[in-house]
Formats: structure tokens, C-alpha cells, sequence
């Protein structure tokens, strides 16, 4: 396995274990990175002798293909990297191409060292490392152009791939000298490290809505996802699976009615010694739906295991037992003490906060394709964790992970479904079974039913204030699965602060916020019965998507109890003191920024409508994205909600594709109003109740608000955009709610009931 980072951060990557290469071979010319310990002189003498990470290549057509390490599910990243790449090499846009990275070890991330994508880290990890082999490559074509051309390499000009010398008319094209063999610079990590990067007032690509490099083959039907790939001599599969979610086996299988299906070559029965699926049977025939038809006629018989008998309310029960043992969970913020400062307060107010489970849904539902060419074994998918997935399979294969060969393909809707590999196992165990590749491929139902879900949660927020109406203390409670532990990788594991071992930081993220509090407590409890009855996964936003609810409506719950406005105490909050200096003044910055957009404050409203308010910095404080929300919604006698507008605004530091970023910025907002308003799914006899759209009921064009968008950009390091806006919208929402109506509420997703509910109290 490869070395996860302990800490992510959005600090420079080190160079420093890593040299960079360019160098002129008959394919054209490559750059990259190489992680092995002094490469730069052992390329100086003989660069031939060495295969580096690639990030680009430019082929002696002038065309340049960026590889890009990202799995790209339609947020672009791929053309985002290459935009990255474009500015600083000096290319034409229209020769750009992308390609999809495997598996190598070459590909890892510079900061993570692994292939993840998620967290909205793509862009702030990878800028500057993409940026630098830009500019290296841009150095050495002009070193090159200049040992052609006999002219000093200081008096050339490289733009839309052409190096020229104005004073002589002389100029030669990116292929002319990639084709010259001219271009043999290699760098040490401290001459890359010295390069100069452009300033943003140099930027002729960043900030520039260029086509994206994608479009064109989804729109043409020639661009390949994982559903798409067909081998020779392909079989398929289609799964059962067991009415338990987690921990069911399989008795016996029938497989007498099946035998009778045209096609059907075999019932396997999944052994997988990783523990990733339990009680699974994959039926293998010549078709798609011959094996469907095969899967159905196998009768299967279950024990269906210690969580048969689990539902959504033992879950909560048991979170609730959990919460309150003093002993349980650790310590992720620990500043000062707030049990003393309550005891002295004016005010003590307490709230609970509740969160049900959310699925994925993907469009492009799970596949998998698994063929064995002697003993490499290749897996065909699109997956958001190449590195840990490409272990999955090899353990369901029973070999080393060195010989499993991933082929990224591009991801028809990931949102952290696609961080898991469960789809790769019966595709690996099946094609072992019968001896040909197989392609697995999940119905709606079992890509629902078998979802890693956002997490059931429970939280319980106690909030101090003092005679003058200052938040003097917070304690906060967060009890949950544990989505992150579940992977069994220590470094995505947070060192607990009262030193009691190792936390889900994934699960509390958002709850050490940038509002200076001076006795401030955030506890993160694992429930156990949860995360082992509902496995589950990293769903768009994480834990900023249930830590920011109970956060930012709890903030709201204290202004009211005041006779604050809402939006004020936020911002006297952002004072930026001590730890939270630079992003509590950018976080207030976002909020005023919504706030003007939206007129909050200088409207009045008809009865039954209200504004909220929500600032959030997700994801985490060392990679943060500012983002805040107004929303305006009505509130009817009956208690439905419709919610009439959402203003966000978000402080993206450097933005390089803005129509993408608004985009990115509109469809989150819209997944959080969805899971805000719309989406839930529960726990019955240890199964999910919700097999497809017409249970599981995520928001629909018709009700659609208006979203209005101010994207920030100031220069600063890039931030992420994927997820930020998905973590507002509720507590938005929420406060909005309370300010139209007088109805407070506290679980998710919103109910007419409850706000009637509230309305009465």
C-alpha cells in the first residue's frame, strides 16, 4: 500500500522527495514527477533510463494530453488540470487533450500520495504542482527553440503554442521542436522549486471559461464509462443480495430454476475475506438480462445475522445511550471549559439535532468489468479511490495488489458512492469462477439497498451566553458511524486531542468552526452498532453536511434567545482573534456577500414568508472554502415549505474555469436542498426500506428555486467548489423557516409535519 497523508493541508507540496523531468523521447516529450530518491542526477546522466510520473506529454504533432490523476464524474476536472497546465506552458487551447490516469503508483496525488478524489481537493492540491510542470515545460521548449533559432532564450516569446523572436521573425511551433529533439532539460527539485510562477494579472487562460475538453465525446457518445466497456468473450453478472444490509451469509443456493435461463453459465457465491459485501451471489450468463433473469430464479437462503432485526430507531436509541456516557468518544476541539462557563452563564440553551440516512443514486448505476490475462488481473470502472480499490479487488482476488491493473473510465455520477469498491468484487470473484471477463452491473435496487450511505446521526449542542449576549461557551456532541474507520487506513484517522487515540475527523469536521468561542468542546462518539449494521461511505460534503445543521442552526437558536439579528451575531463572531484569523474575516466577507445579493434585511416580506442565514467553511479548517447562504422561503398554515430562492456566495481564492465554478457552486446548493427538504432513507429489520425513485424521493425539477450565485475571487490560493454549498443550504433553510413561521426544527430532512408541529409549541 501506498503512504496516505496524516494531515491534509493546502500547503505547498514537497517537492523535495521528487525531480522533475523533460525530456525529449520518440513519442514526443514527457513530464512529470518521479518519486525515487536522487533521480535528478541519475537523469542528468542518463534520462532514457527512466520512466517518470507523467502529467502531460506533447507528441511531435504539437497536440499536449494531460493525464490526469482525478476521477472526473462531471465536475471537469480533467480539463481543469489541463487549463492549469495550458496557462503556464503557453499552449494553445484547442491543442489540448486529457487522458484518464491507472492505477500506477506514478499517478499519486503529490499531496495525498494515493489516487483519491474527493473533499473538493482536486484544485487546491494540484494547482501548484500542475502549474510548475506548465512552466517547466514552457522553460525547456524555449531552452530548446533557442539552441535552434541561435537566439538568446530571454528574448523569445511563447504564446498559442509558437515560440517566437520578434527581433529576427524567427519561431518554431511546439512540434517543430519536440520533433528537433531539442528539449532535454531536466530539473532539480530546487530549480522547480524556483521557478516563478505567474501572477494572477498575468493570466491569459486562468479565469477563462474555455470549452471543456470533455464535452464533446459525451455528447458524440464516444467518451467511455465504466457501463460502456465490452471485451471479447464477455460474460455478466448480476447480483443478489441478502434482505440485511451488513452481516448476512448465505445458507444454500438453488440454482435449479436458474439452470433453465438460456444462457446461464453459473451461481458463485461471494467469499470476500476483504468485508466489503457479505451473503452476495452474482448469477453469470451471456447476457445483461439473461443474468437478471438468472438472479431472479435462484433461490437463496440467508442467515441473516446480528443486525436483522436493527431499524433506524435502535440506531438513534443507542446514539442517544451513547451521548450520554461521560467516558464515550474523544475529543476533537478542546479549548478552555465550557461545564465551568455554564454554571456562570445567563443563559444555557440545549438542542438536539438529528440527521437520517442519505443514498448516493448515481446516475450511471455501479459496474464493474474484471478480466484475468494470466496472472495481472484488469478491472475496467470508474472509482474515486484507485489506490484503496485496486487493493479491494486484489484482495477478493487473493493476490498481490501489484498485479491488479486499473483502467479508469470516466464516472457517470460519483458524490463519494465511487470512493468504494464493492462493485469490483463480484466482477473479480465471478470472472475467477468461470475463467472469462465479467461484467457486473447493479440494478437501482441494489445499488440502494447496498448504498455505503450517509450516516444516521444524533447531536447535542449545549450553548452558553453571557448578561451582554455573548456566546461564551459551546459543547457538541457528534455520534455517528464512522465512515472513514471503516476504510482501515490509520493515517485518515485524527489523533484525539485528549489523547484517548484515534478519531473519524471525517465525522466532526465543520464542528471546529472560525467563530471565536473562548470554551468550546466537539466530542466525536463512533456508534458502533451503526457502523457495523450500516456501512457507510463519504457522501458529498461528509460530515460538514450534519455538523454545520446542528452548528449553524444552534447559532440561529442563540440570536433569537437574545433578541439578536441573526446575521449580526454571526459576523461579531468573525472577529478572526487567535486560530481563526484570516478565515473568519473571509467567512464574514462570503456572508455579507450573500447578504447584499439577497437584500437580507431591507425587504419586507409578506406573513408567512422569512430569510436565513448560514456561513459555513467547509470542508475541513486545513482545506477550507467559504461559502454562505440566504434563504428565502413561505411557510403555509399547513406547514409546507416551499422555498422560493437560495443566495450563495463563495470565496473560491483563484478561480480558473468561472462557469464550471458557478455551475459547481449551483449544483450543490441544489443536492443540499434536496437532502435538506426531500431525501431520506431508513433502517427495517436491518435492511433499507428504499429500493428506488419512488421511496427514495430526491428533489425534482419542479421544485426548483431560484439560485442566485456571487463567486469571490481574490487571488488567494484556489479552494475547492464541489461540496462547500452542499453543507449551507439546510441550516439556511432551517433558520428561514423559523423566521417565517416561529417553527423550529431540528431533524432532517424538513417534514410539513414537524413545522407544524413547531408552529404550535
Amino acid at each position: 500500500m501506498n503512504q496516505y497523508v496524516k494531515n491534509v493541508t493546502s500547503e505547498t507540496t514537497d517537492l523535495s522527495r521528487r525531480s522533475f523531468l523533460v525530456g525529449s523521447a520518440a513519442t514526443g516529450l514527457v513530464l512529470g514527477y518521479a518519486g525515487v530518491p536522487g533521480i535528478g542526477e541519475a537523469l542528468a546522466a542518463a534520462p532514457a533510463n527512466f520512466e517518470p510520473s507523467v502529467w502531460y506529454a506533447i507528441a511531435p504533432d504539437g497536440l499536449v494530453t494531460v493525464t490526469c490523476g482525478k476521477a472526473d464524474m462531471g465536475q471537469h476536472i480533467a480539463s481543469t488540470m489541463a487549463q492549469i497546465v495550458c496557462e503556464e506552458l503557453g499552449a494553445k487551447w484547442s491543442d489540448m487533450r486529457v487522458a484518464l490516469a491507472s492505477n500506477d503508483p506514478k499517478f499519486n496525488d503529490p499531496v495525498l500520495g494515493a489516487q483519491i478524489t474527493g473533499g473538493s481537493w482536486s484544485t487546491m492540491m494540484n494547482f501548484e504542482a500542475m502549474s510548475r510542470g506548465g512552466a517547466a515545460g514552457r522553460i525547456a521548449l524555449t531552452e530548446g527553440a533557442a539552441a535552434v533559432m541561435a537566439v538568446p532564450a530571454s528574448e523569445l516569446v511563447v504564446r498559442d503554442s509558437v515560440i517566437s523572436h520578434p527581433k529576427s521573425k524567427k519561431q518554431m511551433s511546439f512540434a517543430d521542436i519536440v520533433k528537433s529533439g531539442k528539449a532535454t532539460k531536466t530539473f532539480t527539485p530546487d530549480e522547480l522549486k524556483a521557478i516563478t510562477l505567474k501572477t494572477p494579472d498575468q493570466y491569459t487562460m486562468i479565469g477563462v471559461s474555455v470549452p471543456q475538453l470533455d464535452i464533446p465525446s459525451k455528447t458524440n457518445g464516444t467518451a467511455k464509462y465504466g457501463i460502456d466497456v465490452m471485451l471479447p468473450g464477455m460474460a455478466y453478472g448480476a447480483v443478489v443480495t441478502p434482505p440485511v444490509r451488513f452481516g448476512a451469509t448465505v445458507k444454500s443456493v438453488d440454482d435449479g430454476a436458474a439452470k433453465k435461463v438460456p444462457g446461464f453459465i453459473k451461481a458463485v457465491t461471494l467469499d470476500d475475506k476483504t468485508g466489503t459485501t457479505s451473503g452476495w451471489v452474482v448469477a453469470v450468463a451471456n447476457t445483461y438480462a439473461n443474468a437478471k433473469k438468472a438472479a431472479a430464479a435462484l433461490k437463496v437462503a440467508y442467515d441473516g445475522g446480528p443486525n436483522a432485526k436493527l431499524s433506524s430507531q435502535s440506531l438513534l436509541d443507542e446514539a442517544k445511550r451513547l451521548q450520554q456516557l461521560d467516558d464515550s468518544g474523544q475529543f476533537f476541539v478542546k479549548d478552555g471549559d465550557p461545564n465551568a462557563a455554564f454554571g456562570t452563564a445567563a443563559k444555557v440553551l440545549e438542542a438536539e439535532y438529528t440527521t437520517n440516512m442519505n443514498i448516493h443514486a448515481p446516475m450511471e448505476p455501479m459496474n464493474a468489468t474484471a478480466e484475468f490475462k494470466g496472472d495481472i488481473l484488469h478491472i475496467y470502472s470508474g472509482n474515486q479511490f484507485a489506490t484503496r480499490s485496486g487493493a479491494i479487488a486484489a484482495g477478493a482476488a487473493g493476490i498481490d495488489p501489484k498485479f491488479v491493473v486499473m483502467h479508469q473510465m470516466w464516472l457517470g455520477g460519483g458524490f463519494g458512492r465511487r470512493l468504494d469498491a464493492d462493485m469490483m468484487v463480484p466482477a473479480v470473484q465471478a470472472a475467477k469462477a468461470v475463467g472469462k471477463p465479467v461484467k457486473v452491473i447493479y440494478t437501482r435496487e441494489n445499488d440502494m439497498t447496498m448504498d455505503f450511505s450517509r450516516p444516521l446521526t444524533y447531536q447535542k449542542v449545549k450553548a452558553g451566553v453571557d448578561g451582554d449576549g455573548k456566546l461564551v461557551a459551546i459543547s457538541h456532541d457528534v455520534v455517528s458511524a464512522w465512515p472513514t474507520a471503516r476504510w482501515g487506513i490509520p493515517d485518515f484517522l485524527t489523533p484525539s486531542v485528549d489523547k484517548k487515540g484515534p478519531l473519524d475527523s471525517f465525522t466532526v469536521n465543520g464542528a471546529d468552526f472560525f467563530y471565536t468561542v473562548p470554551n468550546h468542546y466537539v466530542r466525536a462518539i463512533k456508534n458502533e452498532l451503526a457502523h457495523n449494521a450500516t456501512p457507510s461511505g463519504q457522501l458529498r460534503s461528509v460530515a460538514p453536511g450534519w455538523t454545520f445543521w446542528a452548528v449553524e442552526s444552534m447559532i440561529d437558536e442563540i440570536a433569537a434567545a437574545t433578541d439578536q439579528d441573526p446575521a449580526q451575531f454571526r459576523i461579531a463572531l468573525l472577529d478572526g482573534k487567535g486560530k481563526n484569523d484570516g478565515g473568519a474575516q473571509r467567512l464574514r466577507n462570503t456572508l455579507l456577500a450573500a447578504m447584499g445579493l439577497s437584500g437580507y434585511g431591507t425587504k419586507k416580506l409578506p406573513k408567512g414568508e422569512g430569510m436565513g442565514v448560514a456561513c459555513v467553511s467547509s470542508q475541513e479548517r486545513a482545506t477550507a472554502s467559504w461559502t454562505a447562504c440566504v434563504a428565502h422561503v413561505a411557510v403555509a398554515p399547513s406547514g409546507e415549505v416551499t422555498v422560493k430562492k437560495l443566495t450563495v456566495a463563495t470565496d473560491v481564492g483563484t478561480q480558473v474555469h468561472p462557469d464550471n465554478i458557478r455551475a459547481q457552486v449551483e449544483g450543490a446548493a441544489l443536492w443540499g436542498l434536496s437532502l435538506a427538504m426531500y431525501e431520506k432513507a431508513t433502517l427495517k429489520d436491518g435492511g433499507i426500506e428504499q429500493t428506488n425513485f419512488d421511496s427514495y424521493t430526491p428533489l425534482r425539477m419542479s421544485q426548483m428555486p431560484e439560485v442566485a450565485v456571487a463567486v469571490i475571487a481574490n487571488g488567494e490560493k484556489a479552494t475547492g467548489v464541489g461540496e462547500p454549498a452542499v453543507t449551507v443550504v439546510a441550516p439556511a433553510i432551517g433558520n428561514a423557516i423559523f423566521n417565517a413561521s416561529g417553527a423550529r426544527v431540528r431533524a432532517l430532512p424538513i417534514t410539513a409535519e414537524a413545522v407544524k408541529a413547531g408552529m404550535k409549541a
